[in-house]
This record gives structure tokens, sequence and C-alpha cells, in this order.
């Protein structure tokens, strides 16, 4: 396949919104080898392991515990960053809160894919994972880390702990300390099996904190205030209660950079990002908007028990198309993406947003939910999914939300009977 055909960065916008990134088309052996290596480079003489979801929250954690342990501190200045380099692309669709249960992101969707990892100078070293491959960084850990380490999974959540077990066994052999500090909602088997494995799980209030607050709370260390503020503006992004500005610059900032990159930077200079980050988030945005207004112009209306429901389709920043589409009535809201998956985003109206992700190969929060519902057999469905903007995953989600909510009618009707009697 000629490398013109997916490589997205020259794209015109009418066609970028609606394929997926070049990671994508990568095949998974390459990204299984990629991460490999780039697990073994990190983990070579470090003393920590920390697997945590790549998004703004989950870096915080890192960063949080590099300070906790010491760390070296290794900010980058202007032109050592990858701020301002001309066609990078970000690694997933496009401001994904990847907290969500989405696919996971594919290695190297930036302009060199191949290139071989360096070394880190690092003690308490990074490994990112999204909550469906959660497992292979740990394995990863269990493999390639010294023994003794500690390890520390952060903002990431199983749906089941068969998912994980045998990985998590593994590490808990390498590992002499492992704690999971998280903020998304689990499952009560879940949380006692992780615990009865000999893991540390603090599990936060997910409408009270983020991953970054469980981790501030958590470690017997004194942390700045810088660290305090750094955690309540990773917090207000996370939550989506938008009162602080900046959280909006993290989240694209951690997005749109390399994860090692975003650590750092906040380590030197906390929620308030130096100028030249901020020229870059700018720069970017304007590419972003486009991409909104684009997926907020595709968007239909369905009336579900009661509830609008809006539907669209686009690689997009599926916190603003939301909440766009909540102004315009929608109680609940479905961004399907071009890589399959979809965010499914709520309000105070329908807050039952892991519910129907449950039922769709995914889970989340009560009010931000992700899925990728398992449709895809070839890439003859994938083109579909493409041509047709998400037509099946669009209708696949919407029975799911049909379930969910006759399924709370029902409920509510048995609870009625017994009151009754």
């Amino acid at each position: 396949m000629y490398d013109e055909l997916i490589e997205s960065g020259d794209l015109p916008l009418s066609r970028k919104s609606v394929l997926p990134g070049t990671g994508f088309f990568l095949p998974d052996e390459l990204e299984e080898d990629l991460e490999e290596q780039q697990a073994a480079a990190a983990l070579e003489g470090a003393e920590v392991a920390v697997v945590a979801d790549p998004d703004a929250d989950g870096l915080a954690c890192v960063a949080l515990l590099r300070e906790a342990y010491d760390d070296v501190r290794n900010v980058p200045e202007p032109e050592d960053s990858g701020a301002g380099d001309d066609g990078a692309e970000p690694v997933a669709d496009a401001t994904d809160d990847i907290d969500e249960a989405a696919p996971p992101v594919a290695a190297g969707e930036d302009d060199d894919p191949l290139e071989e990892p360096e070394p880190t100078p690092h003690g308490v070293a990074l490994i990112p994972a999204s909550p469906h491959d959660v497992e292979d960084a740990l394995a990863r850990v269990a493999e390639y880390g010294d023994e003794g380490i500690d390890l520390f999974v952060c903002d990431l959540a199983p749906d089941k702990y068969e998912y994980v077990e045998s990985e998590l066994d593994a590490a808990l052999e390498t590992a002499d300390r492992v704690s999971w500090y998280d903020h998304h909602q689990w499952g009560d088997d879940v949380a006692a099996a992780v615990r009865e494995a000999g893991v540390d799980l603090v599990i936060g209030d997910s409408d009270e904190e983020c991953s970054a607050d469980v981790v501030y709370r958590s470690l017997e260390y004194e942390f700045d205030s810088m660290y305090e503020e750094l955690a309540a503006v990773t917090r207000d992004h996370d939550l989506w209660l938008r009162e602080d500005p900046r959280s909006d610059d993290l989240a694209d900032y951690a997005y749109w950079t390399d994860p090692a990159e975003y650590v750092e930077v906040v380590r030197g200079y906390g929620a308030d990002l130096p100028a030249w980050a901020e020229d870059y988030i700018t720069e970017r945005r304007v590419e972003k908007e486009a991409l909104i207004d684009r997926a907020v112009g595709r968007a239909a209306y369905r009336e579900i028990g009661g509830y609008t429901v809006g539907v669209t389709y686009g690689r997009c920043s599926q916190n603003e198309v939301a909440e766009a589409m909540r102004e315009q009535g929608a109680d609940a809201s479905v961004i399907v993406k071009p890589a399959g998956s979809a965010s499914i985003r709520g309000t105070d109206e329908f807050d039952r947003c892991h519910e129907v992700a449950g039922k769709v190969n995914g889970g989340g929060h009560p009010k931000a939910a992700g899925c990728k519902p398992d449709i895809y057999d070839d890439m003859l469905d994938y083109a579909n999914h493409w041509t047709t903007r998400g037509a099946v995953t669009k209708q696949v989600i919407l029975d799911a939300f049909r379930e969910v909510v006759d399924e709370a009618d029902e409920d509510g009707e048995s609870g009625s009977d017994e009151d009754e009697n």
C-alpha cells in the first residue's frame, strides 16, 4: 500500500473528518513490537513503573509519582519539544478522553511510527496503556521490570478480573509493591478480586475526584501546592466541570504532545503552561474547531423513552461536540469515530452512559463513557463504516440506549409495585 493512502496529515478537512488516522492502518504486530521495545527501554534500571492512561489525568498521576519518588526532572525547552512540528498527527481521533473504554491507541501515529525508542533516564518509568490493553502493559512490567520494582496502575479500570488476572499475577511476582489508583466505575466483584490478589486498590468517587486526586491523597508525601492545583485543574476537565479555562489547555496539550513531554512540562510549570506550549495549542485548535463544526453539522436527534439522544460521526473532540448537542436539546450524546469506537456523554437528565456502553463492549462513568461495538469482521465492514458515516455503529448504540431506558422503566415499575405491597 502506498504511504500517501494512509497518511492523513495533508488530507483536506472534508476527508480527514471521516477517516481514521495513520496509526489505525498499522498492523497489530508492528504496534506490539514497538510497544515491547518502548517498554523494555523505559523499564531498564527503573525503580518504579507506572501503567497509566496517557490522557491529562493519567499523566498527572505520573507527574505526582515522579515527584514523590524524587525522580530527575527533564523539562523540555521549546526547541527540544514537539510543539510546533509541522505535519504531526495526534495519537487518536482528536482530543479523545482516553479514560473512556476506547480501542488501544496505536503506537507511533505521528510523523515517524518506526522510530527506535531511546533509553529513558527516569527512575519512574511510564508505560502508557488504554483500558483495553492494560493486561499487556502489566505483562511487560512483569517481563522487563527489575525484581522488586514498585508498580502503580493509574486511571484504568478492567471490565472483568479475568481480563487481567494472569498478567497481574505475573506482575505481583516481579514487584514488591502494586498499587492501583483510579476513579472509574468498578464492579464490586472486580475490585474485590484485585484486592484479594494483593493489590492496594483505591477507587475515588467518579463524581467528585479524578485519578490525580486519588494519587495526591493516597501517597504519603508532602506535595508542593503546585501539584494540588494541577490535580484540581485536571479534575475540572476530567469531570467536565469546565470552571477553569486552563483545564482544556491541559487536556489538549496532553493529547497533542508526547506523553513523556507532557509529564515533564507539568512538573516544571504546573497547570500554567508556558507561552510556547500555549502558542502550539492555539495553532492546533484551528483545525480542532473545524473538525468539531463538521461533526456538529452532521448531528441528528432521536427520542428514546422520553430522552433526546444526539448522535453524530467524525474525527473530532467529543466533549465539545457533546456540549454543542446538549445546547441543542440533547439529554445524551453519541459521537461515533472513524476508528470504530464511540464516546457517550450524558447530562443531569441522563446519567446511565456507563450502562449503555456496557452493552456494546465498553464502560466508563455515569455521564461519560466509551465503547467499540464488536461488529467489525473485516475491512469491508470498516469501508461501510466510513462511507455510511457510522450507520451500523450508531444503530447498535441507540438500541443499547433503548435497552437501558426500558430496563430502568421496568425497575421503576417493580419498585412501585413493591412500595404498594
